[in-house]
């Protein structure tokens, strides 16, 4: 089995570090010197960890043979797999980003965009959802706005506050305001989606 503990995103300086959105519970253990991911694209082959240090709140990642600037900028949105055997017994309070993605969102029986991705913060998750119209909405991961999440139906079930999708939606840019709505009501780690191995 195949779970998802990292995103890559940009570079930092000019050695070939990136930065890494977590998606693991644990990443003092997934992210060890010399542990190796399986990557998607495929193409990228595997990678193994050479560094791992925290910049405040952002792991920055080393990988053998990835030394430059450009050579990083190349990994940018590949996702890292770690090789588990393990089944988490709490699965059902917590979500996988690939299991989430392309759900679709509904408020009542109406539906009102398709998930997108799954943003990892210290405070709590939120949901990107994509409007009918293109527009990015971010919602807070939290039960009393996501009560429900059926892999199986396909679908989120979701209760906004009134000016919840209005305010995420003039917000989504650059955000960090974008998940203020909601935030007094989190629950860390209630709906994770990292690894809970």
């Amino acid at each position: 089995m195949q779970l998802q503990v990292a995103r890559i995103g940009k570079p930092h300086g000019i050695r070939g570090e990136v930065t890494v959105q977590v998606l693991t519970d644990a990443p003092e253990d997934r992210f060890i010197p010399g542990t190796e991911f399986v990557v998607e694209p495929a193409s990228v082959g595997t990678l193994t960890v050479d560094s791992a240090r925290w910049n405040k709140d952002i792991l920055l990642l080393g990988f053998e043979g990835i030394e430059t600037r450009n050579q990083a900028e190349a990994l940018r949105g590949a996702k890292l797999f770690i090789e588990t055997e393990e089944l988490d017994e709490d699965d059902d309070e917590g979500w996988y980003e690939h299991e989430l993605v392309g759900l679709d969102v509904r408020v009542g029986d109406s539906v009102v965009g398709k998930v997108t991705g799954l943003r990892t913060l210290p405070v709590q998750d939120l949901i990107e959802v994509e409007a009918p119209d293109g527009k990015e909405i971010l919602i807070p991961f939290v039960e009393e706005i996501v009560p429900e999440v059926n892999v199986g139906g396909k679908y989120i079930l979701v209760t906004p506050p009134p000016g919840l999708f209005e305010i995420n939606v003039e917000d989504a840019g650059e955000g960090p305001g974008a998940g203020d709505a909601g935030q007094g009501d989190a629950e860390p780690g209630k709906t994770e989606a990292g690894d809970n191995a």
